[in-house]
């Protein structure tokens, strides 16, 4: 397994992580992710260790806590130090008015019972889940940035942050000396590349590293989606859609995937997640898997890697027309590069 470093931290990260929003499967919109039981979740984190991914991500909304305390139990006995733990807090988890955001109320009542869920001491990765506009910077950073003092987390990011969010937070703490966030957890895919166009070249210059969400695109990517072919019964699109992607725009995508996977004898999920670990930024990509045969192919994204031709055919398919002022700063590459 490939390592990478965190954002412009010393702390290395493996190029896959597991993701947890399958566990629990309670509610409606997390039942259509997976219901994975502490049995199930043991073996899952068995065939991430064997090969070598050892980093594991939660949050407290996925299935009420349910996720943060099945992982806490299938983690039990294994050597602490030898697991990358990561969990998110900032939606509502709770009827009181202060149940939600980042405020120094809320990040405490979270950390305090995201550690009791997960049954350890400290959180080796702790993101903003979301931007909270009604908090202060000041006081989001300075919170946290007693908990790393304090030993209960060792490093901080955020998620689904704008680049004027993550760089004004950025600034904060810089003015004030507090501890800085290395990672942004993001949503990129081949049918999602949004990313790309403001929160990368931020990532770049101010060293966070990105840890990709939703890689497949909502499930699009899989390789069961094509033209006149029916959604599958069991697909989390039947409940819950995510960002719109126009079919002929994910058809065309998909042609492309299936002609790189005929050049490699990849599977089309394999070769999305090859392509996200050869983009500029990305620390780690977050897997998901409702079994073991899916969490095993999903493994075979690494250990090799798309030539730059086959890269530049599934830039060419997935390309759309940036957003302004990207756009028109497009002819002047020269002295607005792209990040490498």
């Amino acid at each position: 397994m490939e390592y990478r470093y965190l954002g412009a931290s010393g702390f290395r990260v493996p190029v896959l992580s597991f993701g947890t929003g399958t566990f629990g499967g309670q509610g409606d919109f997390f039942k259509a992710w997976g219901n994975t039981d502490v049995t199930g979740a043991r073996r899952l984190l068995d065939v991430c260790l064997d090969a070598g991914v050892n980093m594991f991500d939660s949050a407290d909304i996925y299935s009420k806590g349910a996720a943060e305390s099945i992982l806490g139990e299938a983690i039990k006995g294994r050597p602490r130090d030898a697991l990358i733990l990561s969990t998110k807090a900032t939606f509502r988890f709770g009827d009181g008015e202060n149940q939600v955001g980042s405020s120094r109320f809320h990040l405490i009542n979270s950390l305090d019972a995201a550690l009791k869920r997960l049954g350890t001491d400290y959180i080796d990765l702790f993101q903003l889940h979301g931007f909270d506009a009604r908090t202060p910077a000041e006081e989001v950073l300075s919170t946290l940035d007693t908990f790393v003092r304090a030993g209960k987390i060792r490093y901080i990011g955020v998620s689904n942050f704008s680049g004027w969010h993550l760089m004004k937070s950025l600034a904060v703490a810089d003015r004030h000396g507090w501890t800085r966030y290395v990672a942004h957890q993001a949503y990129y895919s081949l049918v999602g590349r949004d990313y790309e166009w403001e929160l990368m070249p931020l990532a770049q210059d101010q060293g966070v590293g990105a840890v990709v969400w939703s890689p497949l695109g909502w499930g699009r990517l899989t390789g069961k989606l094509r033209r006149g072919v029916a959604l599958p019964e069991v697909s989390r699109l039947h409940g819950d859609p995510g960002p719109p992607v126009p079919d002929e725009y994910l058809y065309t995508v998909v042609d492309a995937l299936d002609a790189v996977a005929a050049d490699t004898g990849k599977t089309v999920p394999q070769i999305a997640l090859n392509w996200l670990l050869q983009r500029p930024t990305v620390s780690s990509v977050i897997i998901g898997a409702r079994n073991e045969e899916q969490l095993k192919q999903n493994l075979g994204a690494v250990g090799w890697n798309l030539t730059p031709e086959q890269v530049a055919t599934l830039d060419a398919a997935s390309a759309v027309t940036k957003p302004y002022p990207y756009w028109h700063q497009a002819p002047f590459a020269y002295r607005n590069p792209l990040p490498v």
